[in-house]
Formats: C-alpha cells, sequence, structure tokens
C-alpha cells in the first residue's frame, strides 16, 4: 500500500466516521442557524455587490467627465467675459472722440 492510497483510504474512513457521528447533525444544525441568521440580516450577494460597485465606479467616471466639462465652460465664460470688459471701454472712448471731433468740425 503506498502512501496516497494509505491517505485516501484514511480521508474515506474519517468521512464516514463524520457522516455517522453528531458531528454531522451539529454540522447541519449550526449551517441552518447560520443560514437563518443571515436571512435576517441585510445582505446582498457577491453578484449584487459587483453589479452595484461597477455601477458606482461608472457614476463617478462620468461625475468626474462633467466636472471637467463644466471646468472648460466656465473658463471659456471668463474668457468671454474679459473679451467684453475689454472691449467695452474702448467703445465709449471711440463714441467720445467722434463726438468731439463732430463738434469741432
Amino acid at each position: 500500500m503506498n502512501a496516497t492510497q494509505w491517505m485516501e483510504d484514511l480521508q474515506k474512513n474519517i468521512s464516514d466516521l463524520i457522516a455517522r457521528s453528531p458531528a454531522a447533525d451539529l454540522e447541519r444544525n449550526v449551517r441552518a442557524m447560520m443560514a437563518q441568521g443571515f436571512s435576517r440580516l441585510d445582505l446582498v450577494t457577491r453578484e449584487e455587490f459587483d453589479v452595484q460597485a461597477d455601477l458606482l465606479a461608472r457614476t463617478v467616471a462620468r461625475a468626474d467627465q462633467l466636472a471637467a466639462q463644466v471646468t472648460q465652460l466656465e473658463a471659456r465664460i471668463n474668457a468671454l467675459e474679459a473679451a467684453q470688459a475689454k472691449a467695452a471701454p474702448a467703445a465709449p472712448a471711440a463714441a467720445a472722440t467722434s463726438a468731439g471731433s463732430a463738434i469741432q468740425g
């Protein structure tokens, strides 16, 4: 009898012994009690958790994308407002110059 066969026989004998002993009943009772306790808790399956984690990751990525887009739009608005502010003082000065030349002329 080689070592592998001896280990397999030992494992089979121990499994048979446990299956016929009160330990098997105890294991079934503990499993049932744990399953009942877990069913009372507000738990989700691993699959549901993974789906929600993926959804959250996509939502965060989209929020980051939208934040970058808002930043770009704010920069464009600020540039346009600065250009208008530069152009606005030049327009009254030009109007005053043409009005002054009309009076002199």
